[in-house]
């Protein structure tokens, strides 16, 4: 059973709605297919979902707010051959020829360290993920998993749904962005755990009432920032954290964060190398069972105990005049200066130091650059200081919560910022 926006689905209705999808398709089992499915109604979306999985068949989710062209766009790079955009009606696709084999779960990659990618796991690989989540995680045991994220994505498809039912339990879907009508469905719901975006919980812990606190959150996605982990610690009897990536999925789970880095202990289905210490990091290396080595661009270390604590994305690090600056040291100092709501750090070209850090932030009233300046002064290294300061109404997001640095360099020189904010820079 799934609750969605208060209407609970037994099992009857998926099965159901499931088989009649299939018939409508020509899905059968032992399908090959390779369809892409862009549906704005969440149970049917769901029903088609599960009937494809069923018939050993691949599918590229996408998320319902995505316009037609790009869905399309979208189907054609997953090399999908057909396409369902809010219909049940398919548009036949050229796709490449591949050879046969197991169906797959396709999504693309983020693009937040480089160009998107479709991603292709088998149901098994799937499968091993939510049994070894499961077995491992088991403090949620005795709450109801609430999703307040898209589950047209991994972390709210798989380790929201796929591991509640896993688990025997009902999760609860709640398909609207209103922080006040989240709260309202986490106050009627028993021992809630919260799987959604940082800038949610973020937001969900400046807005609760003094006194009242959530019963348990799962953050995942990207680093907290130190100020948000802070307030969103300290609102949370729960705090867990899951790290991951687009090829291996959950690759460890954190059961009582304490510090935003600690991004927890690895599932037992995987192995992961890294650095040694804060002193010697590496890249964070992932091999499943019998697998390739999946080198994830991220660079931390080990703790004795096994904790995986995450230090930076490597293709975000700054290099000035030959030292490492990491954006999330620079963004946390700024975040800490009263009235700074956001902050992104990111890399810019300069003739003399080969990089230099560019900054935008977001405050809750004006903030001149020579203020944000004379701050950083007193809280960074002389290298790890922004060179270029804009204030802007939102930092911008991806629409799963995380900031590609790439994205913003890309767009700050080609001067949107600057347009949107003449005169704050410095």
């Amino acid at each position: 059973m799934i609750r969605i926006d208060g209407r609970l689905y037994d099992r009857a209705y998926f099965d159901e709605t499931s088989s009649r999808i299939a018939a409508q398709v020509g899905l059968g089992a032992g399908e090959s297919g390779r369809y892409a499915v862009c549906f704005g109604d969440t149970p049917e979306w769901l029903s088609f979902f599960f009937a494809i999985r069923k018939a050993g068949a691949s599918v590229l989710p996408i998320h319902p707010g995505t316009p037609y062209a790009a869905a399309r766009k979208l189907a054609i790079t997953a090399n999908c051959d057909r396409l369902f955009y809010d219909s049940l009606t398919a548009e036949v696709l050229e796709a490449r020829e591949e050879p046969p084999g197991p169906g797959r779960l396709l999504h693309m990659s983020s693009g937040t360290t480089g160009a998107a990618k479709c991603i292709a796991r088998s149901w098994d690989e799937i499968g091993r993920e939510v049994e070894s989540y499961v077995a491992t995680f088991r403090e949620p045991e005795g709450m109801t998993p609430v999703i307040a994220c898209p589950t047209t994505h991994s972390y709210g498809l798989i380790c929201g749904i796929l591991v509640a039912l896993k688990r025997g339990q009902v999760p609860v879907i709640v398909e609207t962005a209103n922080p006040k009508y989240l709260l309202k469905i986490l106050r009627e719901t028993e021992r809630p755990l919260l799987y959604s975006s940082p800038a949610i919980l973020h937001t969900l812990s400046r807005l609760l009432p003094e006194g009242e606190m959530l019963h348990a959150a799962m953050t995942s996605g990207t680093l907290l920032p130190d100020p948000w982990f802070m307030q969103i610690r300290a609102r949370s009897e729960r705090l867990f954290q899951q790290y991951g990536c687009s090829e291996s999925g959950c690759i460890a789970i954190n059961p009582d964060v304490r510090a935003a880095g600690d991004m927890g202990f690895v599932l037992p289905h995987l192995k992961a190398s890294a650095g040694t210490g804060a002193d010697d990091t590496g890249e964070i290396v992932v091999q499943t069972e019998g697998g390739v080595p999946i080198h994830t661009r991220d660079l931390g270390y080990r703790r004795e105990g096994g904790m995986l604590v995450f230090v930076s994305r490597m293709d975000d690090m700054i290099n000035v005049s030959g030292l490492n600056v990491y954006p999330g040291d620079v963004e946390d100092a700024v975040m800490a200066m009263p009235a700074v709501t956001d902050a992104v750090a990111f890399r810019k070209a300069d003739r003399f130091a080969g990089e230099r850090v560019a900054l935008l932030y977001s405050a809750s009233q004006p903030i001149a650059p020579q203020d944000i300046r004379e701050w950083c002064a007193r809280h960074l290294a002389p290298h790890q200081l922004p060179m270029e300061m804009i204030q802007v109404a939102e930092i911008p997001r991806q629409a799963n919560g995380k900031i590609s640095r790439r994205d913003v360099a890309a767009r700050h020189m080609a001067g949107e910022f600057l347009a949107a904010q003449a005169g704050v820079a410095s």
